[in-house]
């Protein structure tokens, strides 16, 4: 009974992750009385609604309350939007909608971000205070939250884009609005995937809310199927070649060669993928045990064979997102706007200052306005800057999406910048529509080593941490020590080999595999389901190692 208690009572250092028994304990437990209310979709909303609820205060105690202020406010101004008949109103009440969330997520999210740049910038020293606390602390006359720091609620970026995707989907007239609040508070905070995705479109989810649930033998073979694929991704691929490589070579680059320094690079673009998409194929597998389908998040990414293409593989439900209600808005590829120009202009000197100081971005700022005043003169130039801007604009954002930092934002450009270069590249390409199987390949390997060495920017802790690796890259190679790197760490480079083959299968080989899973007899579902348990929890260690998404 302490245990059970333990497991369903908040605690800031025991959240529920999916790789932890505590979570599988929770889940036969509300799994049990799902069982019992299903039928009834009144009640199953609510119940699944209030045990998200509960999951999500498990994992993040009183910022449950946040994502009540959205669901509430959204809720309300869903209906408002339907119900005017003015074409202005509807756009103040969606604009309201818009910049409440987005407000709401830059100041838990950006707050230090923009702080700091500011006092970078004009050599000032401001610091960051969390008036909401204050304010909180007053009204309650008690001192309970921190004043001094603005902690990041988990997934607060995930479900602020779904609920400004409902607003605005209503705005538009795609979509008619919840009349129940616990339908729309369910939306929103279905625990699969509230923390960490993928995101869910109102259009599609909702129209399950009313529909009659049937789980057949098919579908639960699939589920089990999907939940044991992502913890094999998160715990052996991921996990297990972090704790015994990479992080040692990442928190100190400078101890290590640059050959080590570059494997743990192609070992960290397997970390990423086998945690995220590991994640999702575990939401993924319990959505669809309890009758709920999500939307597909990665298709084999490191099979793209040009960045734009990667983009179209990885984190879908994020890249659509963006394109959908940000690229397309503000002019897809027909044409630039003075947003679009003095943003890519702003953003572009700030990055650039952060990564190289001063002096030289004031010459690419400067470079980059000259070019944009020729296009005032040149038709033919200012229409390739129209088609390629918001591109930039796009991948910018996501990158700053990803983090509150500019190193995500110079990853997300370097992302955006190789987008573009494939756009002209594929019209000279010698090997564009070539079918042989070794341009394929050929394709498959650049953007992968792109992709790859694109992902410090992602996973150094500084920019400083970032400069120190490139330091170890050019200065220190060692490939005289390269073999005994691959012998004393052999294992690791042998689970690498094989998640990475793994990924390259072909389609119907993969397909081939779930199928026969899911056809199979629950004796060998079970035997198979406790192979996977012990070779993930062999390689488990004691600390925590929470999904990276988390932090986003």
């Amino acid at each position: 009974m302490n245990r059970l208690q333990d497991i369903f009572a908040f605690s800031e250092d025991f959240p529920l992750v999916f790789t932890q028994a505590d979570f599988w304990i929770f889940f036969a437990v509300l799994y049990f009385m799902y069982a019992i209310v299903y039928r009834k979709k009144s009640v199953r909303s609510a119940y699944l609604f209030a045990v998200s609820l509960l999951f999500y205060y498990k994992t993040s105690g009183l910022f449950i309350g946040i994502l009540l202020f959205s669901t509430v406010n959204d809720f309300f101004l869903g209906k408002a939007i339907y119900q005017s008949s003015s074409q202005l109103v509807k756009k103040t009440l969606v604009s309201i909608s818009v910049i409440i969330n987005l407000g709401t997520l830059c100041y838990f999210k950006y707050a230090y971000f923009f702080t700091d740049s500011y006092n970078s910038l004009f050599d000032t020293k401001y610091e960051v205070v969390n008036y909401l606390a204050q304010w909180a602390n007053t009204w309650g006359s008690v001192d309970y939250f921190t004043v001094d720091a603005i902690i990041l609620p988990v997934g607060i970026s995930f479900y602020t884009f779904q609920t400004i995707s409902y607003s605005v989907d209503i705005y538009r007239k795609q979509l008619k609005p919840l009349d129940s609040i616990i339908d729309f508070g369910f939306f929103v905070s279905f625990f699969p995937q509230l923390v960490a995705g993928p995101i869910v479109r109102a259009a599609d989810f909702i129209p399950q809310i009313h529909k009659e649930i049937h789980i057949t033998k098919a579908q639960f073979g699939n589920a089990t199927f999907m939940i044991l694929k992502g913890l094999i991704k998160k715990m052996l691929f991921a996990d297990f070649i972090a704790m015994n490589f990479m992080d040692r070579v990442f928190d100190m680059p400078e101890m290590f060669s640059g050959f080590t320094n570059i494997m743990a690079l192609f070992g960290y673009s397997l970390q990423i993928y086998g945690d995220f998409s590991g994640y999702t194929d575990i939401a993924i597998g319990l959505a669809l045990l309890l009758g709920y389908k999500l939307p597909v998040n990665f298709n084999s990414p490191y099979k793209a064979i040009h960045c734009g293409d990667f983009w179209k593989r990885w984190h879908i439900s994020l890249s659509s997102w963006l394109k959908d209600y940000l690229y397309i808005p503000i002019g897809g590829n027909r044409n630039g706007t003075v947003f679009s120009y003095v943003f890519v202009l702003v953003f572009v000197f700030l990055g650039s200052y952060a990564a190289l100081g001063y002096a030289i971005a004031f010459y690419i700022a400067v470079t980059m306005a000259i070019l944009l005043i020729v296009t005032l003169f040149s038709p033919k130039l200012a229409w390739h800057f129209n088609r390629n801007i918001n591109i930039m604009i796009t991948m910018l954002i996501g990158g700053l999406w990803h983090g509150a930092s500019w190193k995500f934002v110079i990853w997300g450009g370097l992302n955006g910048l190789g987008v573009v270069a494939y756009k002209y590249w594929r019209k000279i390409s010698p090997y564009e529509h070539a079918t042989v199987w070794l341009a394929t390949v050929w394709k498959i390997a650049v953007t992968f080593l792109f992709i790859t060495f694109t992902r410090i920017y992602f996973r150094g802790n500084s920019m400083d941490h970032i400069d120190r690796f490139y330091h170890a890259v050019l200065t220190n190679m060692d490939w005289t020590n390269a073999l005994i790197v691959l012998w004393e760490y052999r294992l690791v480079f042998i689970v690498m080999l094989i998640g990475y083959i793994t990924h390259w299968l072909p389609y119907r080989t993969k397909d081939w595999l779930e199928t026969q899973f899911t056809n199979s007899h629950i004796v060998i579902k079970g035997l198979i389901s406790v192979i996977v348990a012990i070779i993930c929890y062999q390689t488990y260690a004691a600390d925590f190692q929470p999904f990276i998404y988390f932090q986003f």
